[in-house]
């Protein structure tokens, strides 16, 4: 089984979610595993869960890589985080799940020294490379599935974000940089940060891009009709009138205001709002939790309390202080 098959094995019996992640370590970067890298003031703990839902099949994808350099080692830490979200079948979120993060280290994903260009270019470059042979390995297969996705590289203290559809990233800032409690109760307040941005016909740009392409915007703002997002892995058959799968990337330092970050499909999105979302996992760090309960308790609140109806996926990344 490779590295990706072992992060990503699920658990069987959804019932006893709760209890299973109570008991079960959490993933955490070690001190030691770093020791002979670029020095840094905080550790990575992160983990994702996921629930179907109403729907009765399961297609969407994640990725968890504390230690992300593979084939491909160096001095600069390097870890990965993923939600593929899909549509009409999980072979594209699949597909994009075992060969993006592989095709952005190939393209020169920096491993020695940051540089924000060439991350920046490699990750482009991963996504066009990914879904070029996406496309045709879906030909030759005869499926037409397509997949949404927003991704994570933590490069030393710097992070890079890269999204493609209606997947989000919320980035969770403490308001105030000296670690004082700024509200009533002594708790740092956290500002919801959204890091993405949509790829539906609410920006004029999209809308224009696809027009210019020769796609149609019908009235209820899908691409021919169809499509609710202008940008995805896959979906070949909307690739000639507009769709692409060019991401957008953002990028940032790591200050101590930072605490955490949540990776969520648009299934979590429709029942969670970012400043919900980041109130909600702030409460359960804060009582000690560790990251695998509260990425499960955050699912279970919005599949099960918020009735949630598609798919339903969150990685939650918290970055705690050495």
């Amino acid at each position: 089984m490779n590295e990706f098959a072992l992060i990503h094995k699920r658990e069987a019996d959804s019932e006893n979610k709760d209890e299973i992640s109570a008991s079960k370590k959490s993933r955490v970067e070690s001190s030691e595993e770093n020791a002979s890298k670029e020095v840094t003031f905080f550790r990575i703990e992160a983990d994702a869960a996921e629930d179907k839902g109403l729907r009765h099949t399961m297609e969407d994808e994640w990725v968890v890589l504390l230690n992300a350099a593979l084939d491909y080692p160096g001095n600069l830490r390097c870890a990965h985080f993923a939600i593929y979200d899909g549509h009409g079948g999980r072979l594209a979120a699949e597909y994009a799940q075992k060969h993006l993060h592989g095709n952005v280290l190939a393209a020169g994903l920096p491993r020695e020294l940051l540089d924000v260009k060439t991350a920046k270019r490699s990750i482009l470059d991963g996504f066009r490379k990914t879904d070029e042979s996406l496309l045709q390995e879906s030909a030759e297969g005869g499926w037409q599935d397509g997949a949404t996705a927003v991704c994570v590289w933590v490069l030393g203290q710097k992070v890079f974000v890269a999204n493609v559809g209606d997947a989000k990233a919320v980035l969770a800032r403490s308001t105030i940089s000296d670690g004082s409690q700024d509200n009533s109760n002594g708790v740092p307040a956290l500002k919801a940060i959204v890091l993405t941005r949509e790829h539906k016909p609410i920006f004029p740009q999209e809308r224009t891009r696809i027009q210019k392409a020769g796609g149609i915007v019908s009235s209820n703002g899908r691409l021919q009709g169809r499509l609710e997002v202008y940008r995805a892995f896959g979906d070949r058959q909307f690739k000639k009138v507009g769709l692409v799968a060019t991401p957008d990337i953002h990028s940032f330092d790591l200050t101590d205001r930072d605490n955490f970050i949540i990776l969520g499909c648009d299934g979590l999105w429709g029942v969670f709002g970012p400043s919900d979302a980041v109130d909600f996992v702030q409460k359960l760090l804060n009582e000690g939790l560790p990251v695998t309960t509260v990425s499960r308790r955050l699912v279970k609140e919005a599949v099960r309390e918020r009735r949630c109806k598609d798919n339903c996926s969150a990685i939650v990344i918290a970055f705690k202080r050495n």
